[in-house]
């Protein structure tokens, strides 16, 4: 694994593009886009108002919902996450109450090297974009889960 560069988040067009699917979601086309994407809506850090971002499942068990900041720490909703953790987050059709919390980079690395053999060219496609040349293996892989920032959203539970 090399690093070739560090990630900026997109701007511009590119910004408008990968906001896309927030729009589907709200125009109530969720499901379209399977369990692989969710709808990420939390607060600004700054401006205490309502965000949202679309982040890739990585997995999804009993624990919660795991997402990687591919921009690194200094993404947005990544920074608005570690300031306020009860965030809500939709899949598919459902709607969730959560609390996000960091893993480790250890439990990051393992991540990423089950995630990579499941999905290998959505793995090498999201290694490049988030500055890592990768070379295939598992070891290249799980060097990378070490690096990147992983999340768990954690079910909370709805009653009072």
């Amino acid at each position: 694994m090399r690093i070739i560069q560090k990630p900026a988040p997109p701007t511009g067009l590119r910004r408008r593009l990968w906001r896309l699917p927030i729009q589907l979601y709200r125009l109530g086309l969720g499901p379209l886009l399977g369990q692989r994407i969710m709808l990420l809506t939390h607060l600004g850090r700054v401006s205490g108002r309502p965000r949202q971002a679309v982040i890739e499942v990585v997995e999804h068990d009993e624990r919660g919902w795991v997402a990687a900041s591919g921009f690194g720490p200094r993404a947005d909703w990544y920074q608005n996450v570690m300031k306020t953790p009860d965030v809500t987050i939709q899949v598919g059709g459902r709607t969730l109450p959560v609390t996000a919390t960091p893993l480790p980079a250890d439990e990051g690395a393992e991540l990423m090297a089950r995630y990579a053999p499941r999905h290998p060219a959505a793995a090498r496609r999201l290694s490049k974009i988030m500055g890592f040349e990768v070379d295939g293996s598992v070891r290249d892989y799980r060097e990378v889960g070490r690096l990147v920032p992983f999340v768990r959203f954690i079910p909370r539970s709805t009653e009072t």
